[in-house]
């Protein structure tokens, strides 16, 4: 075989044209010579590509940190709205907590009113029971001592001591008329 450095050394005398069928020797001068225009060439349209990359990238950076800034903003406000909506609940509750509180004590001091109404009703009604039974008991022991007394001057009256009797009242109400007159 031969050797691969030997067809680079051996150029074809000057001024003839000639093919070298050296095909690992042609492929290599090919390929620089296709690198060196793709180089040359590319490196433009490559740089081109490579800086629009560049600024896509960038812009979409910038606008991520817009975003993030914005949203940071957001946060703040919305934490602030909150702390404030809280201050605000706790207020309302604070408050909420003092109208119930004073309505328990409205509540409570209504109830010890009607309490002490509805006692002083209840002492009165027992008291008004009591003298109701007291003027009970007085009249029947005043009609059970007329019916005694009645049943008494009955069994001793004869006609002549009611006779008598009629009498004097006659004679004590004439005296009275006349004292009166």
């Amino acid at each position: 075989m031969k050797n691969v450095t030997d067809s680079f050394l051996s150029w074809p005398p000057a001024g003839s044209f000639g093919f070298n069928t050296d095909i690992l020797a042609t492929n290599l001068i090919n390929l620089s010579v296709v690198l060196g225009v793709l180089i040359f060439f590319g490196k433009r349209v490559l740089n081109d590509l490579l800086d629009n990359r560049k600024q896509r990238i960038l812009t979409t950076i910038r606008n991520s940190d817009e975003l993030r800034e914005g949203a940071i903003e957001r946060l703040e406000k919305a934490r602030a709205r909150l702390k404030k909506v809280e201050m605000e609940a706790d207020r309302y509750r604070s408050n909420e907590y003092s109208g119930i509180e004073q309505s328990r004590l409205n509540l409570i001091h209504s109830i010890s009113q009607t309490l002490e109404q509805l006692e002083n009703y209840k002492n009165e009604s027992i008291r008004f029971e009591q003298q109701r039974a007291i003027n009970q008991v007085r009249q029947r022991v005043f009609q059970q001592a007329l019916l005694g007394a009645l049943g008494t001057l009955n069994s001793c009256l004869n006609n002549e001591l009611h006779l008598r009797t009629i009498s004097a009242n006659i004679g004590m109400f004439g005296a009275m008329k006349e004292i009166t007159d």
